[in-house]
């Protein structure tokens, strides 16, 4: 991996990295077109492994930090798939109650990078829910590609209310204030979005380069919202100028951000795609949001 630099790889790698990564093209197909890009000393396998996640190297909090109380628990979805597992953190030098987040995965199930996310959120000063929605299937398999496959297994209207149930949860716990906010990354942040139509309570909303809900669902939403977008992704961001017309002619509050020539999971700071400046300016914008809405 180590041979290979981002700059030295093509826009049209990633963007057929993105399709893969989205069940667009299988992963015969993939590879054969990887094929394509495959010169200069470049072969197929090591733009592979260049592509994929490389979580060993890349955990910036680890599970057992000692700053932190973080452990797996199980909550109920009676809506959706059941005892759902969840990473519960909280920072262990809290004074008083915290405000709660819940952090929503991409669409491969809870993987090392979601877990990471979730502690920083917690070391950042709140009590944080990361669910998997593939609990009814056993589970996170230890593989983002076989995670794809499980999780295209579910209904997304059920995992939806495996989200909700979180939201109930945590709203609910004795170290969390009752203010309840959630940050979605990828598929995550589709639920996000979908969690400030379908819930009047939620008290903050950060989806990243997250699929827009309808106009018509734009009404009802009363969280405010930060949203983040990648300039590269033209799949997702394509679709925010109708939800910014849908926004303002509704009276919603709301921030957004495009972060100039960043891909599609430039938070995602184990693959590639991962972009410094920007995931770093973005988390600080998301937890001084929290900061302002959760406290």
């Amino acid at each position: 991996m180590d041979q290979i630099k981002k700059e030295d790889v093509s826009q049209e790698v990633f963007d057929l990295y993105d399709d893969y990564a989205h069940s667009r093209i299988d992963r015969r197909t993939f590879v054969q077109k990887l094929s394509i890009y495959a010169v200069g000393g470049l072969t197929v396998s090591s733009l592979m492994s260049f592509l994929m996640p490389d979580y060993q190297n890349n955990i910036q909090i680890k599970q057992d930090d000692s700053r932190l109380d973080s452990n797996y628990i199980t909550y109920s979805s009676p809506k959706g798939g059941g005892n759902i597992k969840a990473l519960l953190s909280k920072p262990k030098d809290a004074k008083g109650k915290l405000g709660g987040i819940v952090v929503v995965h991409e669409n491969r199930g809870l993987n090392p990078y979601i877990e990471d996310v979730a502690r920083r959120a917690a070391l950042a000063g709140f009590i944080t829910i990361a669910p998997d929605a593939l609990t009814p299937l056993g589970g996170y398999p230890g593989n983002d590609d076989k995670g794809r496959e499980m999780q295209a297994q579910r209904k997304p209207a059920e995992m939806l209310e495996d989200f909700i149930a979180a939201f109930e949860y945590l709203k609910q716990n004795q170290y969390c204030n009752g203010k309840v906010g959630v940050v979605g990354f990828c598929f995550g942040g589709g639920i996000a979005n979908q969690m400030a139509v379908r819930l009047p309570d939620l008290a903050a909303a950060v989806p990243f380069y997250g699929v827009q809900p309808s106009a018509e669902d734009v009404p009802k939403i009363h969280a405010p919202l930060l949203l983040h977008y990648a300039s590269l992704d033209t799949r997702i961001t394509g679709g925010w100028p109708a939800y910014e017309e849908a926004l303002k002619a509704n009276g919603k509050k709301y921030q957004a951000y495009i972060y100039e020539n960043a891909n599609h999971g430039f938070h995602n700071d184990t693959t590639p795609r991962y972009d410094k400046a920007a995931a770093e300016l973005a988390w600080k914008r998301t937890i001084d949001f929290f900061n302002i809405y959760l406290k």
